[in-house]
């Protein structure tokens, strides 16, 4: 019993990047969906951090933060659609809270990494991209 505690080998890596992709998609679409409901208001103080605008920014944060997260965490184009989450938290990381203490750039950290930890490990078994591009 002590041995199988303490191995090193994996238990099931598909149901662990499962849970670690539907918690994800999960907690990065409440951010979204908050931007999402509260747009009108969000949009006179949100700032254009990359020259495009500020609507246009707002927009696209909102179609990663809710959108995309919710096909990571349904398993659908998974790589393809961390891809505008990872931007996004770059972009929240080292532009938008570049001179900020750490506390303020930590959340946004936290979901960089994870995405990328995501996008390494691809979506898994359970997911609906194991079903729709099987090999």
């Amino acid at each position: 019993m002590i041995n199988k505690i303490i191995t090193y080998k994996s238990y099931n890596n598909d149901l662990a990047i499962f849970m670690l992709r539907v918690v994800f998609g999960l907690m990065l679409m409440t951010h979204g969906y908050h931007k999402l409901i509260t747009f009108n208001e969000t949009l006179p103080n949100f700032p254009d951090l990359i020259g495009i605008g500020s609507k246009l920014s707002l927009i696209l944060l909102i179609f990663a933060e809710f959108f995309c997260a919710f096909f990571v965490a349904i398993g659908f184009l998974t790589r393809l659609s961390l891809i505008p989450i990872i931007i996004a938290m770059l972009v929240a990381s080292f532009v938008a809270h570049a001179n900020d203490a750490f506390s303020a750039k930590e959340l946004s950290l936290f979901y960089l990494l994870m995405a990328i930890v995501i996008f390494i490990f691809g979506s898994g078994k359970f997911s609906l991209d194991k079903l729709l591009f099987k090999k």
